[in-house]
């Protein structure tokens, strides 16, 4: 396994300068990571840094509570995609779906899956599942799967937990084999990693990228 393939590198700091920007993508050109993943405002300085690389510009859409308008989210995703962001990780909007409005959580996640999809660049949901039990979690993926995401995440790495194994396979089970599943959120060590790996998880989100490689050599 080449788990370095699995890692979207990250650092969503709100205190992230330029210089911990620069140094997380020449760690993510060094490992060979999936991607970078950085604050909407650094896409196109991570763009431009790892142009001509393998790693890509992943970024966060409605971060970190999600309650954003859709016509914001969509803004917010077209300038990242302009900037050259590959993947948007998009966070639910919570009220919204705690409300049982979901038709229009349905229609957003539909409208930015269609937006991200029409330039090339995958999207991910983040469920946040820290504030789901499991039943809302089988809605939340049902919607997903509607609205043809790409991706299923478990969290934005702000809520009180991150990602947990049991609702990892959850989702995986609940999810068809076009469409895959993020873990993150305080995910550390090599042990962990591969365990949501081997739980379903198809990429994994953390800011120990190069802590997690360095444990496999």
């Amino acid at each position: 396994m080449k788990l370095e393939t699995y890692i979207d590198h990250t650092n969503l700091k709100p205190t992230a300068t330029e210089t911990d920007i620069r140094q997380l993508c020449a760690e993510a050109y060094q490992h060979r990571f999936r991607t970078v993943c950085v604050p909407p405002s650094y896409v196109l300085y991570a763009s431009d840094i790892l142009a001509g690389s393998p790693v890509t510009v992943c970024t966060v859409i409605g971060f970190p509570l999600g309650y954003n308008s859709l016509t914001v989210k969509v803004t917010e995703s077209e300038k990242a995609l302009e900037d050259g962001a590959t993947e948007l990780d998009m966070v639910i909007n919570l009220t919204r779906f705690k409300s049982m409005a979901y038709l229009s959580v349905r229609e957003e996640i539909s409208t930015l899956a269609g937006l991200a999809q029409s330039q090339g660049a995958l999207l991910k949901v983040i469920l946040e599942t820290a504030y789901l039990d499991d039943n809302e979690i089988r809605i939340a993926c049902e919607l997903c799967v509607e609205a043809n995401a790409d991706f299923v995440k478990t969290s934005t790495g702000f809520a009180p937990a991150g990602a947990e194994i049991e609702q990892v396979k959850l989702i995986r089970s609940l999810l068809p084999d076009t469409m895959q599943v993020k873990a993150s959120g305080g995910i550390k060590t090599y042990e962990q990693a591969l365990a949501f790996i081997e739980a379903g998880a198809a990429r994994i989100g953390t800011s120990s990228g190069v802590a997690i490689v360095q444990q496999t050599v």
